[in-house]
């Protein structure tokens, strides 16, 4: 089997709640998203799909995107989508960093992987672990008022962990996290995530103000030995998500006790072939996780829900539903949230169907 095609498209994808908003004053309407299909020689395509979350948060953005497969896109035209590992050296070898750019076409070839095997995904990423898993529901940063008042409707919907958007007024984010606090239930989690947000000053009197509080704290500061400073004077379970980027900074945070639980974000890894390493060394760690990817539509979620439903049920402390939070659906058969919980599917491949409808005209062909 051979690539003899690939091609990208652009979709727009709005929110249902209008603004999703985080630290620093960072906030996105409207999520571009890239959508991937690669061909074959024998018929079979693959899908893939990555999606930014703007250009401010990590070192990827949307137009990066495109312009990346038009770089790496003739390097694998006439290799064989099912070789993952071979792949992903090429890639590696044709352009140095940008694993985002990858991860869309590493995605595709596992929906090409999975169709030629017979096979969902999830069971070639290592089996599927009980019936479903367990979702998260993020929080944008609003007043902690308006945020605790969302708690409510979050909950009505199955979900029972919930990221809390900090990173701001450090004031204004210990009554956040105290307002959200007092709405919780028994068997709720509350993360509190700053997303880089505070200078280590700030983090150190918002952990202090919350001391008594059930709280995680979620990548307080930009740098690692930030973190690792704050993660030093809290009891706080502690997790890191920005600098999880490779295998060096997890064995280094394992050696460090730096963290409790990471978030391994699919493209920046590289795509399911280099999440799936980053994941089994986290279970031989001993390290629970986040698995998700920065954002995006149907097929990211589709591929999201793979990997965490391949991964045994103790070492996932949750995952997400982006498809839940946009308005436009970009495939068929995506797999859906249902009280909180969501499984993958147990078709051939990711399992969805993209909607050409939606995807319109390429904005890149490679053949």
């Amino acid at each position: 089997m051979k690539i003899t095609k690939i091609s990208a498209y652009q979709v727009d994808l709005p929110l249902h709640e209008v603004t999703y908003k985080w630290s620093g004053g960072k906030s996105v309407t409207v999520f571009d998203s890239t959508v991937v299909i690669i061909e074959t020689d024998e018929g079979i395509e693959g899908v893939g799909e990555v999606c930014p979350l703007g250009p401010f948060y990590l070192p990827a953005y949307a137009k990066g995107v495109r312009s990346g497969i038009e770089e790496l896109g003739p390097h694998l035209i006439g290799q064989d989508p099912r070789q993952l590992g071979k792949i992903n050296r090429v890639m590696d070898a044709a352009l140095k960093g940008h694993a985002y750019v990858k991860s869309v076409l590493d995605i595709a070839c596992w929906d090409i992987l999975g169709k030629a095997c017979g096979q969902p995904v999830c069971t070639l990423l290592g089996g599927r672990y009980e019936d479903d898993f367990v979702l998260y529901r993020a929080i944008s940063q609003e007043s902690p008022e308006e945020m605790a008042g969302k708690v409510k409707g979050y909950r009505d919907e199955g979900y029972r962990r919930f990221q809390l958007k900090v990173g701001g007024d450090p004031d204004v984010d210990i009554e956040r996290i105290k307002a959200v606090s007092q709405q919780l239930q028994p068997g709720d989690k509350l993360v509190a995530d700053a997303n880089t947000g505070w200078l280590p000053h700030e983090a150190m009197r918002v952990v202090r103000a919350v001391r008594d509080i059930d709280v995680y704290i979620e990548q307080p500061c930009l740098s690692y030995e930030e973190c690792l400073s704050i993660r030093r004077h809290t009891d706080h379970p502690f997790v890191l998500d920005e600098n999880i980027d490779g295998m060096d900074v997890l064995l280094k945070g394992r050696k460090d006790l730096a963290m409790d639980v990471v978030n391994i974000k699919i493209s920046k890894f590289g795509g399911l072939t280099k999440a799936k390493q980053a994941r089994d060394l986290c279970v031989d760690l001993g390290i629970a996780m986040t698995l998700e990817d920065s954002w995006g539509g149907d097929i990211t979620t589709a591929a999201i829900a793979h990997l965490a439903h391949s991964t045994p049920t103790e070492f996932l402390f949750t995952s997400t539903d982006f498809n839940s939070y946009v308005t436009v659906s970009n495939a068929e058969n995506a797999p859906q949230r249902n009280s909180g919980r969501m499984a993958a599917s147990t078709e051939p491949g990711l399992g969805v169907k993209p909607r050409m409808d939606v995807l319109g005209d390429p904005l890149v062909v490679v053949s």
